[in-house]
């Protein structure tokens, strides 16, 4: 049993086509135990409630933004290990700066492929 089949991730987008590319490109890579929330507060409470391996966030989304996010997992006992990848469409370097102080494990910026995305994921995770 490789890691694609233990490894349990939760996506974080507000903007339904984004998760859905995001959704394919893990199903597209065989990992089968993944879960979904349209907002930074909710996923913080499923997260604190139920802890995944490995977080992929957007970071423009409305309320908690998803370098709020990994601060609010940083503080948690039970989620303050979970892996963290931040997908943006910006290239604020202070933004980067940011999400490296906080914890962040990698970044993707959009728009990327499939193949990317299971690239920057096996940085953090390891080969799927």
């Amino acid at each position: 049993m490789g890691i694609k089949d233990k490894l349990h991730v939760m996506v974080v987008d507000d903007m339904s086509v984004s998760r859905g590319l995001i959704l394919q490109a893990l199903d597209w890579m065989g990992i089968q135990h993944v879960d979904y929330c349209v907002d930074g507060e909710s996923a913080l409470r499923k997260l604190a409630a139920r802890p995944v391996h490995l977080v992929i966030s957007d970071y423009n989304m409305p309320g908690m933004d998803g370098l709020g996010l990994l601060e609010g997992l940083r503080k948690g006992r039970t989620t303050q290990r979970i892996g963290f990848i931040l997908i943006t469409g910006s290239t604020d370097s202070g933004l980067m700066e940011r999400g490296n102080k906080l914890g962040m494990n990698n970044y993707i910026k959009k728009p990327f492929s499939p193949e990317a995305l299971k690239a920057c994921i096996e940085r953090v995770v390891g080969r799927l």
